[in-house]
C-alpha cells in the first residue's frame, strides 16, 4: 500500500474514532459502511461507545478486523433497550443487508413431513419437505431418510384407496379415473363412498403415523388372507409385500423410540469443533423420541471478527429463527455460560426454548455431537472438499488481500450470427447463488459474432447495476480475459480477472505410457501469469470453477434457445389465418419448441401444446404444412 493511500487511511481512522467516541454508552447495534454506503457488517454491543471506539484504536487486532476497518468510511447506530434486544435486532439486520463481513447461516437440508390438509374434502396424505402449518392441518414428522416414507405414503393411500390427486384434479373429475377401476381409489370425487366411510380409512392410514399401525396392519392382513382365500394370489402376493414394509417402518419407529429419555422427546444437543481453517457446529435433532439425524455447519476460522463462541451464538441465533423445520423444546448445549445467557435470552422471543447443559441421559448423544463436528472437518478437509480451501488457494494466486467470496462468471451464446445471449452465474462462498444469475439479451449485430462487442456490451450493463463481484471468471484463454480486462480498464474498475479453459495435450509419436496419451486438462489462465495454473493441483477450486463454467454454459443455452425459438415463431405466428390477438399472445407465451419440432405435431398434440382448442390448432396445423413446409 502507498504512503498516500496509508496516510489517507489513516486520517479516516482517526475521524472515525472521533466520532464513534461521541455514541452513547447504551446497548445496541452499529452497522459498518464502506465508500458505497453499503453495509459491510454489522454488530451488537452493550456499550456502543467502548465497542465501536475498540476498532479505529490503536491495538492488536485480528487479521480480519483489519481488513474490515480498512474499507469502513462511515457507521450507523440503533439503541435497544437492553444487550437481549440488541442481539435480535442484529440478527434481523444480517438478514436484510447480507453483510460481507458478518458470518452468514446457510441452510440446505430438510426433513420430510406428512400433511393432511382436512380444510379439503376428502383429504388425502401429502409428502412435504417445507410444511405449512395452520388450522384443520394435521402434521406428522419430520422423518428421517431411513423411515422410508415417501413409499410408506404411497402404500398407505392405494391400500386403504385414499385420493392422490390435487384439488383441482379433483373438483373438475366428472367420472372416475383408472386408479378406481384397479382399486386404488375409492373415488369420492364422483360420490363413490360418502365422508364418513373415507374418514375412516384415513384414520386407518394415519394410525401409522401416531404409533398405532396395529389396526391397520390387522385390515390389511385379513384383506390379504381373502385374497388368497378367493385365489386372487396377484393382489395376496402386493398385500403382503405391502404389510412387510409398514411392518418395517412400525418396527423402526418403535426402535429408534427406545433410544431417547422419555423425558426429552424434542431437543436439539449441540456441539462444535474450532479447526485451523474452518469451525464445524453439529446439530443433533430429536423430535418425538426419535433421533431423526443431524445438520452441519461450517465457516472459516479466520472470518471470526469476534471471538468464536460469540460468533457461533449469533450463527445459532440465526439457525433458529429462520429454520422450516419443528423447533425443539431445548437446546443442549456445551458453550461458556456467560457467552450462552444471552442466546438464552433471545431465543425466547422465538419460542418457549429453555437453553441448558447436557444431562447425564444426553451426555452420550452429546459426546457423538462433538465427535460429528470434528470427523466431517476432518474428512471434508482430507477430501479437498472445503470451499474455503479453493478460495484461500484463489486469492494466494490473485495476490489478493482477503479470501474472495463472490465469484460471477459469463457465456456468451450464439446461432449464425442471431438472437445473441449471456449468462451472469454468481458463487457466494463457492456455492451457486441462483438469486443473483441473470441473463442478458443482447444487440444482434450485422457482422456475426463479434466476442469483444458482445462482452463489452455484457460488462457495461453489468458495472451499471453495481455491487460487483470480488473476481471476474471468463470462459475462455487469454483472448476472452483480455476483453475483460479491457472494459474494465476503460471503466476504472480495479477487480482482478482469470480465466478457465482447457488444453489439449497430445504425446509425441514415441509415447508409451498410458498417461503420455491424448487428453484434456483444465487451466486457470490468469494474467501477469507466465503458464496457466493446472487446476488438478487443487480439487476444491477446480471443483468451484469448473461448476461455475458449466452452469454458464447452461444457463446461457438455455435463453438463447428460448429467444431463437421465439424469433423464428414470432415471424409466421402473426400469419396463421382465423386467430384473434389474444390466442397468439398465448400462443407465443406457451412456446417451448422449434418450429422444426412443431411440423412433426399431431392436431392433439398441438392442442396440448398451446392449450388452444381443436380448431385453433388445425389452423396451426394446417399453416405449419402448407407454408413453412
Amino acid at each position: 500500500m502507498d504512503k498516500v493511500k496509508t496516510d489517507r487511511i489513516g486520517k479516516t481512522q482517526q475521524m472515525l474514532l472521533e466520532q464513534a467516541k461521541t455514541l452513547p454508552r447504551k446497548p445496541g447495534c452499529y452497522l459498518m459502511k464502506d465508500r458505497h454506503q453499503k453495509v459491510i457488517y454489522v454488530g451488537k454491543a452493550k456499550d456502543l461507545k467502548s465497542r465501536v471506539s475498540s476498532y479505529f484504536q490503536n491495538g492488536a487486532k485480528t487479521p480480519k478486523t483489519e481488513i474490515l476497518v480498512s474499507h469502513i468510511r462511515t457507521f450507523d447506530f440503533l439503541l435497544t433497550e437492553t444487550e437481549t434486544e440488541a442481539f435480535v435486532l442484529e440478527n434481523n439486520l444480517i438478514k436484510k443487508h447480507s453483510p460481507k463481513y458478518n458470518i452468514m447461516m446457510r441452510d440446505d437440508k430438510s426433513y420430510p413431513y406428512v400433511l393432511i390438509n382436512n380444510n379439503e374434502p376428502f383429504p388425502r396424505i401429502e409428502y412435504q419437505r417445507r410444511v405449512k402449518r395452520g388450522a384443520k392441518k394435521s402434521v406428522y414428522g419430520p422423518f428421517v431418510h431411513g423411515s422410508n416414507i415417501s413409499e410408506v405414503i404411497r402404500i398407505l393411500t392405494k391400500s386403504f384407496q385414499l385420493r392422490d390427486c390435487t384439488i383441482r384434479e379433483f373438483n373438475s373429475r366428472t367420472k372416475p379415473c383408472l386408479l378406481y377401476q384397479i382399486h386404488q381409489c375409492s373415488a369420492p370425487c364422483v360420490g363413490k363412498i360418502d365422508d364418513r366411510d373415507y374418514k375412516k380409512d384415513l384414520k386407518l392410514a394415519t394410525g401409522f403415523f401416531e404409533g398405532k399401525g396395529k389396526k391397520g396392519l390387522d385390515v390389511l392382513t385379513k384383506r390379504m388372507t381373502n385374497a388368497a382365500e378367493v385365489e386372487n394370489f396377484e393382489e395376496a402376493a402386493i398385500l403382503r409385500d405391502n404389510i412387510q414394509i409398514l411392518e418395517e417402518f412400525v418396527e423402526y419407529s418403535k426402535q429408534k423410540n427406545a433410544e431417547i429419555d422419555s423425558k426429552y422427546q424434542d431437543v436439539d444437543i449441540l456441539a462444535y469443533h474450532q479447526g485451523e481453517i474452518e469451525t464445524d457446529l453439529a446439530i443433533y435433532m430429536v423430535r418425538n423420541g426419535v433421533l431423526l439425524g443431524h445438520k452441519n455447519f461450517h465457516f472459516p476460522t479466520v472470518e471470526s471478527i469476534d471471538e468464536i463462541e460469540a460468533s457461533l451464538l449469533n450463527y445459532i441465533f440465526q439457525y433458529y429463527s429462520q429454520t422450516h423445520d419443528t423447533l425443539p423444546k431445548a437446546i443442549v448445549h456445551q458453550f461458556n455460560d456467560k457467552n450462552v445467557k444471552l442466546l438464552s435470552e433471545a431465543i425466547k422471543t422465538i419460542g418457549d426454548i429453555k437453553v441448558m447443559k447436557p444431562t447425564k441421559s444426553l451426555q452420550s448423544i452429546a459426546e457423538l455431537a462433538k465427535d460429528q463436528a470434528f470427523e466431517s472437518q476432518r474428512v471434508r478437509i482430507s477430501n479437498e472438499e472445503s470451499v474455503y480451501v479453493g478460495l484461500n488457494k484463489l486469492k494466494e494466486l490473485l495476490s489478493m488481500k482477503e479470501r474472495p467470496r463472490t465469484l460471477e462468471c459469463y457465456d456468451v451464446a450464439i446461432f449464425q450470427g442471431s438472437s445473441p445471449t449471456a449468462a451472469q452465474i454468481v458463487f457466494h462462498e463457492g456455492k451457486a447463488d441462483k438469486a443473483r444469475y441473470r441473463h442478458y439479451h443482447l444487440e444482434t449485430r450485422e457482422e456475426g459474432n463479434n466476442d469483444f462487442a458482445m462482452m463489452k456490451e455484457v460488462l457495461e450493463r453489468r458495472i451499471k447495476s453495481g455491487d460487483l463481484p470480488d473476481v471476474f471468471i471468463a470462459d475462455g484463454g487469454k483472448g476472452q480475459v483480455s476483453i475483460f480486462r479491457t472494459v474494465l480498464e476503460e471503466a476504472g474498475i480495479d477487480i482482478p480477472v482469470v480465466g478457465i479453459a482447457k488444453a489439449k495435450n497430445i504425446a509425441g509419436k514415441n509415447a508409451f505410457r498410458k498417461s503420455e496419451v491424448s487428453h484434456s486438462e483444465e487451466r486457470l489462465v490468469i494474467p501477469g501469469r507466465s503458464n496457466p495454473y493446472i487446476l488438478q493441483k487443487c480439487k476444491s477450486l477446480m471443483k468451484i470453477v469448473v461448476e461455475m463454467r458449466d452452469e454458464a454454459h447452461r444457463f446461457s443455452r438455455r435463453l438463447h434457445h428460448k429467444a431463437e425459438s421465439k424469433r423464428t415463431i414470432t415471424s409466421w405466428v402473426d400469419q396463421i389465418p382465423n386467430i384473434g390477438p389474444g390466442t397468439k399472445k398465448k400462443i407465443l407465451s406457451q412456446m417451448t419448441k422449434t418450429v422444426e419440432e412443431l411440423e412433426k405435431f399431431s392436431v392433439d398434440q398441438l392442442m396440448r401444446e398451446f392449450s388452444v382448442s381443436k380448431k385453433t390448432a388445425l389452423n396451426i396445423f394446417e399453416f405449419l404444412k402448407d407454408s413453412i413446409n
